[in-house]
Order: C-alpha cells, then structure tokens, then sequence
C-alpha cells in the first residue's frame, strides 16, 4: 500500500515535529526506477526506486550539487529549515537533491512494496542507503562529485559513511547528532519502540489492517518524549507536571494515522547495525574506517542527547583527519531535538555553522565557478 507524501510528511518531524507536507508550490517530487536493487547482504530489493526532490539549479559543470539524507521515518522535507534562498544550503548557489531513505515510505519500503510487502521485504543497511543514493546521483543526474554531503540523526550516520565508502565524492560532510558506531544504549532504546509496536496484538506479525494504535502510542511515548527530548526541555515546555499527558496524548493521536509501523521496525534494524568500521575493505575496525574520511568534516552534537549519546561522534571525532565538532546552541539543552527545526535558537545555529562550513569548503563560492 503506497501511502501520500503529504501523509509521510508529517513523520518527518519525529525528532523535529517541524517538516512540513508537500504542497504544489514546492519543487516536484520525483522517482529514479532503478529495477532490482543488490543489497550488501546479497539480497535484493525488487522493482527499487529511490525518492528524491531538488531545489535550485545545476551549473554547467555540475559542480554546485549538495546531497541532503533524511533522519529515521523523515522524509526529503527534513531540513527545509535549512534549504533556501539566503539559508545555508542556498538556492541561489547549490544544487540541493533531497532524497528518501530505504524504509521511509516514499522510497522502496515494506509499506509500498508489491513485490516484497510488509515483513517479506529484505534486511538493509546503512551503506545500501548510500548506494542507492549513489547511484541517483551518477546513473540518473549525472553527477560525480558534490559539494558536500548534509544529514541529521539517521542522516548523519549515512553523512559519515559517504565519507568512508565514498571519500573522493565529496568536499565536506555536515553530520548533525550523528554516530559512527551505534553503541548499544541506541540499541536499547530502538530495540524498545519496537517491542511496544511487536507486542500489541494489532500489529499481527506485520499483517496489519489498520495501524497497531497502542503499540504506535508507547513507540512515541519512549521514542520523542524520551530519547529524543531531555528533561529541561520538557521541565521549560510545562510549569504543571501533569499538563503533559493530556499533551501527550494528543500529540500520540496525530501521528497514528500517518505511521508505518514496519517501515520503522526495519529502518530501526538499519540503525542498530550501522558501524563505518564495517564497510568493506575495513575489516570491522571502526577507527581505520574514519581514518579513511578525506573531506572536511563538520560534526554538530546535541546536548543531553538521549538517543545517540553525543560521547559517541565526539570520540569519532579524534579520527577523523579534518574535522571540527561544535555543539549545537551551547548552553541549551534541548538533546537530539536540537537538530529537528523544533526551536529558533538552533535553527539559527545550524544555519550559521553549516552555512560557515560551506564558505570553507567552497572557498566563498570560487571553487563552484
């Protein structure tokens, strides 16, 4: 069952809440049909297509693109906080391609799939996003370098494994609360959301015929009140304690009816597994594989970050050849939400540093001529 964009749309903002739906004013939205798609694994995906939009407009010597990945259940409207004219990833000078994850509900998921639907739909991972994005980008736009790679949360992970699959491709990574390695407090949390959805009745071994609602509800309890908010933000958001649940309960309502359950359970399993030091040709060392990073790196953290603990980029950090590591609008705490567009604060922060870190990378915009 393919779902609408507008619909998908509203997940976006699982750790922002700030995505906004696809509407006719914005630039279309597209699909590459790649056909069967090889996973790492050696299975494969049937009848693939990777889900994308642009914003500006490709130079003569396409020489101006930037990739944006999406975070876990997010969409291509992920950092429209950021994408614009006079905003970081400016439209007046970069090529934005926007694109959608494996398991997002817009590219090839279980929840859209004819082929391989629901828990029938093969294991992927991390590097199988970034191949197909890959393969976007050189079989059907043509490019074969970019100005940078950009992605929060889930989007950083695969920000920091283009550098390591992919270490020509680009001339800076900007990964936002990202991980090289996802450490098992991660797991935890993950492992969790899935059995609060896994164990209500309703979710039916997959086989679902309207959304598992109770199970959705304590996923979002445990996912985007807990892990990805932290207590100060929720101690500022209500003077009375108990306003929360009424709030709560709202805010679960809202998203049941857009939720894929399956698409999160296998975006989740992606997540758990993801370590760089695991691309091929790195034998499974983890410091080798950052070592291999050869673009300039930005690395933005969040406070009290609750769902990929910032201790973890920050180490990642020490091996990367060049890298500078910045916490998000230091002395807020608003944890892994700080990279969501929730608060203007950070929206301001992100935009500042990213859009710096492009300057660098750029050289002020000579090297794109």
């Amino acid at each position: 069952m393919k779902r609408p964009i507008v619909a998908v749309a509203l997940i976006a903002g699982l750790h922002a809440g700030a995505a906004a739906a696809h509407s006719p004013s914005q630039p279309p939205h597209q699909l590459h049909k790649i056909g069967d798609f090889p996973l790492e694994s050696g299975e494969v995906i049937k009848d693939f297509a990777i889900s994308y939009v642009t914003h500006g407009k490709l130079n003569a010597k396409k020489s101006n693109a930037v990739l944006m990945v999406t975070a876990i259940s997010g969409n291509h409207h992920r950092l429209d906080f950021l994408i614009g004219p006079g905003k970081a990833l400016d439209t007046d000078r970069y090529f934005v391609i926007a694109t959608d994850a494996i398991g997002n509900g817009l590219t090839t998921s279980p929840s859209n799939s004819t082929a391989q639907p629901r828990m029938g739909f093969p294991k992927f991972l991390m590097r199988d996003m970034v191949t197909s994005q890959h393969r976007l980008l050189t079989e059907h736009l043509g490019i074969n370098h970019v100005v940078a790679v950009v992605g929060p949360s889930m989007g950083g992970m695969q920000t920091l494994q283009w550098g390591v699959s992919r270490p020509e491709f680009m001339d800076g990574l900007v990964a936002m609360v990202p991980l090289a390695k996802t450490p098992a407090w991660t797991v935890m949390v993950l492992e969790a959301t899935r059995k609060a959805i896994m164990l209500d009745p309703a979710w039916n071994q997959g086989n679902y015929t309207k959304p598992p609602e109770a199970g959705i509800r304590l996923w979002r309890d445990i996912l985007n009140f807990l892990a990805a908010r932290s207590p100060e933000m929720l101690r500022d958001q209500f003077a009375n304690q108990l306003d929360i649940l009424p709030w709560a309960q709202a805010q679960e309502t809202n998203l049941i009816a857009a939720f894929d359950a399956n698409d999160w359970i296998y975006q989740t399993w992606a997540y758990d597994r993801h370590d760089v030091g695991m691309t091929p040709g790195m034998g499974g060392d983890t410091v080798k594989a950052l070592r291999a990073i050869k673009a300039k790196t930005l690395i933005l953290t969040g406070t009290k970050d609750l769902l990929n603990p910032e201790w973890e980029p920050q180490d990642a950090a020490r091996f990367i050849r060049d890298v500078r590591t910045v916490t998000i609008s230091p002395g807020t705490v608003t944890g892994h939400a700080s990279a969501g567009g929730l608060f203007p604060a950070d929206i301001d922060f992100l935009n500042r540093e990213t859009g710096a870190f492009l300057d660098l990378v750029t050289d002020r915009g000579k090297r794109l001529d």
